[in-house]
């Protein structure tokens, strides 16, 4: 049977947790007894998140490096330390086509997906590097990996962010930093909602059925925070694995 680690005592901070996998890897770890600093751009949502999980709720937003750094800079002078650090914040738009597509709703993406989990490392890491331990994990997709039609923003921010976690793992684990990514598969949060919506690619024809629970991700989040992830660290782990899904205890996908 697989055990989920134990926070207590840890202070975790998790980039848009207002809703979708943030939110719901805020109550895993709630649960789990971290200490909490929960990040977002949308403060009522965040406040309606953080507030039954008595956790610290930070409005800003991840491509702005001083936002960022403000919310790293509260977690250690709160709780002392910050010991996990989960990049999740991320938009699927625009959805387009390259030669359609708005140059700034373009860049936009990018600052969020990519430039944003450059931020989170680049504030939590020097921290982390001086206590001689910490962990940072990426939520990554599928698309980092795969071109689809109409995510041209997607795809190439989420292939950047999964070689941004790869190159945090080589500078990080002599100094004791444990990095990975976790490329949930596709997630039934209102991002699926807005994909349906544009009818591009295939994975906007999927039913709602087909979409895993935003509590697996969540999970597998916490499950990484442990010794039982350390075969994975400087990887990519995928949900669609079932083996990694038996790993972490989760059951079938539909």
């Amino acid at each position: 049977m697989t055990t989920a680690p134990d926070m207590t005592g840890q202070t975790v901070l998790i980039t848009g947790a207002s809703r979708g996998i943030g939110a719901e890897a805020a109550r895993v770890f709630a649960g789990a007894g971290a200490q909490l600093v929960l990040m977002a751009r949308s403060e009522g949502d965040l406040a309606e998140v953080a507030g039954p999980l008595n956790a610290l709720a930070v409005t800003g937003d991840v491509a702005n490096y001083a936002d960022m750094q403000h919310a790293v800079a509260l977690a250690e002078e709160r709780f002392g330390r910050l010991d996990v650090l989960i990049g999740n914040a991320g938009v699927i738009s625009p959805i387009a086509m390259l030669d359609e597509a708005d140059p700034e709703a373009w860049g936009r993406a990018i600052d969020i997906n990519l430039k944003g989990v450059f931020h989170g490392m680049r504030a939590a890491m020097p921290g982390m590097k001086r206590a001689g331990r910490g962990t940072i994990l990426t939520v990554s997709s599928g698309a980092a990996h795969s071109a689809l039609e109409g995510w041209s923003a997607y795809c190439a921010s989420k292939a950047g962010a999964a070689m941004l976690t790869s190159a945090a793992h080589t500078e990080g684990a002599a100094h004791g930093l444990r990095v990975m990514g976790l490329s949930p598969g596709t997630v039934a949060t209102d991002m699926q909602r807005d994909i349906r919506a544009s009818g591009v690619n295939p994975v906007s024809q999927l039913e709602w059925d087909a979409h895993i629970p935003a509590d697996w991700p969540a999970r597998a989040l916490l499950w990484m925070c442990g010794a039982g992830a350390d075969t994975y660290l400087g990887q990519e782990i995928s949900l669609r694995d079932p083996g990694t899904r038996a790993a972490i205890g989760l059951g079938d996908a539909a």
